[in-house]
């Protein structure tokens, strides 16, 4: 049982460990975009919600409004009256429900076996000083061990397309994803918008990655 126990005290810290440095990491986005937009000159737009389920919502509004500011900021003006406006812009967003993957911090072996991301043990000769990886006899019982931690990964899209109201023609399409620790939408799909208009509207067919900053604690 004191062996059990000292296991228990050891692997406790590393799995912590662990969890700290995946969340302290941030997450990579992918944003591919297709368009034909004319150059922007005042045209107005309207923003509407791409998935009924989203309509009406004052989340969905809160999200509009941000991507109302970076259209803005490009040279497009909010219409006045929605019925009139020269471009339809089509919203969505969503993250799943995640999947687990498995990490292993590298114990394992046993004495004189392969432990670590070195190898060898000790080789029976105590050949080299402990570490990373280290492997004790009395704390493991000779047996061998690995500690191995599961953890969520969430993957987050957003989808944003431009048509021209007079003929429905359709200007931009563009879809930015994402995988991340987090399911948070309050988080993610800002840094989404963010990524959807860098260097805005971009080259047609271009693949863009970009690394977005982790979660801030609050």
């Amino acid at each position: 049982m004191a062996r059990f126990n000292k296991i228990g005290l050891f692997a406790a810290p590393a799995l912590a460990l662990v969890s700290l440095s995946g969340c302290a990491t941030g997450f990579k986005a992918d944003v591919a975009r297709f368009q034909q937009l004319p150059a922007p000159a005042g045209q107005s737009y309207t923003i509407v919600a791409d998935d009924p389920r989203l309509a009406g919502g004052l989340e969905f509004a809160h999200y509009a409004d941000l991507v109302g500011a970076r259209l803005a900021q490009t040279g497009y003006v909010a219409a006045s009256d929605p019925a009139r406006a020269d471009l339809i812009v089509r919203v969505a967003y969503d993250v799943d429900n995640g999947r687990e993957k498995v990490r292993s911090t590298g114990f394992g072996g046993g004495y004189g076996g392969g432990w670590g991301p070195w190898g060898g043990g000790f080789g029976g000769r105590w050949g080299r000083p402990w570490g990373y990886g280290f492997y004790d006899p009395w704390l493991f019982g000779g047996a061998g061990y690995n500690d191995v931690s599961s953890y969520t990964v969430y993957t987050s899209d957003l989808s944003m397309k431009i048509d021209r109201a007079a003929d429905n023609r359709r200007l931009f399409e563009g879809k930015a994803s994402a995988q991340s620790l987090s399911n948070k939408l309050t988080y993610l799909v800002p840094n989404l918008i963010d990524v959807m208009f860098t260097n805005f509207p971009g080259q047609s067919g271009e693949s863009v990655k970009v690394t977005l900053p982790p979660e801030k604690k609050g």
